[in-house]
């Protein structure tokens, strides 16, 4: 399409863009699928998952609960090879930081200089609590960086003007699934208590093992309440995080087992906290959504308030508490003004933050921006932060982990295209595919942790 007939045609609403949504685990599917619709109205959306460790199987992204008009499982060269085949208008990267950068450089080898290429956009799932500059400085280059609230907009702008890096890009958002009935419930007594499990915090069998004895116990000791430990992937499963000390293998090494108001649960996030009435997390960005809700949350400090665990994000929201006050009936509030800090209201209506218009709907100035971008006949080069010149020794090696060269070109033996293959070689390549995950996953929730074990003794 020419230059001219591209703005013209993106000069009415947003509402029939061409979107790709590139993803690495169901989480960060669910963040970029919903991303997607914040910023146009029914986008024909197809959805890609980034072949890795965390893919998820077709059990998690049911239970996202976010479809798309197709969904595919790519590499990064492949990936490439689509975009520049097939046109979209925008593509958003539902990645970890090095593979974001990894796509950055690959749009920049296909278009080094202004051109007729999709808007990139980028963000974060949830709480930024480590590797903040790491993570952002990876992200750069991206038309698009989203920022969940005021206090990240801040943050992540100071992190790219204190590098000399251009910062316009970052914009305020929201979490796109920060949504749901407000919590309505009233009394003094929790009736279902939502313990939101995390992969990997804390990440010791030892911590894991104590908070969930401990939320068995707040079920004894309180037997009028339902407590619910809310998972997040099944034995054999990955997300955005490792978990090698799975819960449910866990509960299985509890005295008499769990009681019987006390029981493993797994799906949509959003439809538990539909029953929920007092949520409990070590750091989980569950807590944001069930604060949305105004429902009571508790942030964990039995393992103490520390940055490894994340939950020092949380100081002055008011939510911080022990398992011990818990079971004393405390029902935390969050703080007002560091929730609207967070970008959260405390307790919307049913349309929360994903309403269409006015000052309450945190996706207008991405929209806004987005719009601007879409009327450009021709866009920039992408420029990361990141090049040969100001990381020698750091980008070559994450460019190389998803078989791209320093310029950004794919590897020699790189696969772009499975086309020529038969139906047959693409099944067999597939089931090995299948068989090595497993292999991969059976080791690290294994044969990992023994081997640990054995180098105690």
């Amino acid at each position: 399409m020419p230059a001219s007939n591209r703005a013209a045609s993106r000069s009415h609403p947003r509402t029939a863009l061409r979107v790709a949504v590139l993803a690495d685990s169901d989480t960060r599917w669910k963040w970029g699928a919903l991303t997607a619709r914040r910023l146009a109205t029914q986008p024909h959306l197809t959805g890609f998952l980034l072949r890795g460790r965390a893919t998820p199987t077709a059990r998690q992204l049911g239970e996202v609960g976010v479809r798309a008009d197709r969904l595919s499982e790519v590499t990064c060269a492949q990936f490439l090879a689509e975009i520049e085949r097939e046109k979209y208008d925008v593509v958003v990267l539902a990645l970890v930081g090095g593979a974001v950068q990894a796509v950055l450089h690959g749009v920049r080898a296909l278009w080094p200089e202004p051109a007729e290429r999709p808007v990139l956009v980028t963000g974060y799932v949830g709480v930024v609590y480590e590797k903040l500059a790491d993570g952002l400085l990876l992200r750069h280059g991206a038309d698009l960086v989203l920022a969940n609230s005021r206090y990240d907009a801040g943050r992540f702008r100071a992190v790219y003007e204190g590098v000399g890096a251009d910062a316009s890009a970052v914009t305020q958002t929201a979490l796109p699934f920060l949504d749901g009935a407000a919590y309505e419930k009233a009394g003094s007594r929790a009736h279902t208590v939502v313990f939101a499990v995390q992969p990997s915090v804390p990440e010791s069998r030892a911590d894991r093992a104590h908070l969930l004895e401990r939320a068995a116990r707040h079920a004894r000791l309180h037997p009028e309440r339902e407590v619910l430990i809310k998972l997040r992937s099944r034995p054999g499963e990955h997300t955005t995080h490792l978990e090698e000390q799975p819960y449910q293998r866990l509960a299985e090494r509890i005295p008499g087992g769990l009681p019987a108001n006390c029981r493993l649960v797994y799906g949509n996030m959003g439809e538990v906290l539909d029953g929920t009435d007092l949520l409990v997390t070590v750091s989980s960005t569950a807590a944001l959504e069930s604060l949305h809700r105004g429902i009571p949350t508790a942030v964990l400090t039995d393992l103490g308030i520390r940055e490894v665990l994340g939950n020092h994000h949380f100081l002055g929201s008011g939510c911080l508490a022990s398992w011990d006050q818990l079971d004393a009936g405390l029902l935390p509030q969050g703080d007002p003004q560091w929730l609207a800090d967070q970008g959260v209201t405390g307790a919307p209506g049913a349309s929360g933050a994903s309403g269409a218009s006015g000052a309450q709907d945190p996706f207008a100035a991405a929209r806004a921006r987005l719009g601007e971008l879409l009327d450009l006949p021709v866009l920039p080069a992408v420029a990361p932060y990141y090049t040969q010149v100001t990381a020698p020794g750091y980008l070559p090696g994450i460019l190389a982990r998803h078989h791209l060269a320093p310029d950004g070109t794919p590897l020699p033996g790189a696969v772009r295209e499975s086309r020529g293959e038969s139906r047959l070689r693409r099944r067999l390549r597939a089931h090995l595919r299948d068989a090595a995950r497993g292999a991969y996953r059976h080791g690290v929730q294994r044969v990992a942790p023994m081997i640990r074990r054995m180098g105690e003794l």
